[in-house]
C-alpha cells in the first residue's frame, strides 16, 4: 500500500515465526508416540525439520541485512516523535474515560484530525471551541493537558516487549552484543 512507511522485511520476518512454530507443533506430533512404534513414522519429521531450518535461516540473514542496513535521521524522528498528532489516541481515551464508547471517540478524534490538517494547524492550535464542537464531553483543559506532554513516547508507558524502559534494555543489550 502506498501509504504505509513500515520496512516490508520487518513485516515479513514476523509473519515466518508462526510457521516455525507450526512445524515445530507438527514434530512434535510425530515424535509424539515413538516408543509405541517401529519409528516408519520418523520419515515424516523431515519436511517439518528441513524447511523450519530453512526459513530460519532465511530469516537470520534477512534480519542481519536489515539491522546492518539501518539508518536512522535522529533529528528526523525526534520531530516525528514531538508531533502532537501522535496524541490523538490519548484524547480518543480522554473520551472513552469520560463514557463514550470508543468507536464513537475515535470518530470525534478523527474528525479533530482533519480540521487540524486542512487547516494546516496542530491539534494544539485548535480552538477550544472547535474542541468542543467535536463532542460536548470533550474538556479542552483535558486536551490541552494532554497535548503539552513534551515526550509522546514517555507518555506510552506499558507493560511488555514495547514499554519504552522495554526497549531501551534492548537496545543496550544488541549494542553490547555487537562490541563483542
Amino acid at each position: 500500500m502506498p501509504q504505509k512507511k513500515n520496512p516490508d522485511a520487518a513485516e515479513l520476518l514476523r509473519a515466518k515465526a508462526p510457521r516455525i512454530v507450526g512445524h515445530l507443533s507438527a514434530f512434535y506430533g510425530v515424535l509424539h508416540a515413538l516408543p509405541l512404534t517401529y519409528n516408519k513414522d520418523m520419515q515424516e519429521d523431515k519436511e517439518h525439520l528441513f524447511d523450519a531450518h530453512d526459513t530460519l535461516v532465511a530469516c537470520l540473514t534477512a534480519a542481519t541485512g536489515m539491522v546492518a542496513g539501518a539508518r536512522f535521521d535522529r533529528a528526523r524522528m525526534a520531530e516525528a516523535a514531538s508531533d502532537d498528532m501522535i496524541a490523538a489516541t490519548d484524547v480518543a481515551d480522554l473520551l472513552v474515560r469520560a463514557g463514550v464508547p470508543f468507536r464513537a471517540a475515535h470518530g470525534v478524534v478523527a474528525g479533530l484530525v482533519r480540521l487540524a490538517v486542512d487547516s494546516g494547524r496542530s491539534l494544539a492550535e485548535l480552538t477550544d471551541a472547535e474542541l468542543r464542537d467535536g463532542c460536548d464531553q470533550l474538556d479542552p483543559a483535558e486536551v490541552r493537558a494532554v497535548l503539552e506532554r513534551s515526550s509522546w513516547l514517555e507518555s506510552k508507558v506499558s507493560e511488555g516487549g514495547t514499554a519504552l524502559e522495554r526497549v531501551r534494555e534492548q537496545l543496550a543489550a544488541a549494542h553490547r552484543a555487537l562490541r563483542g
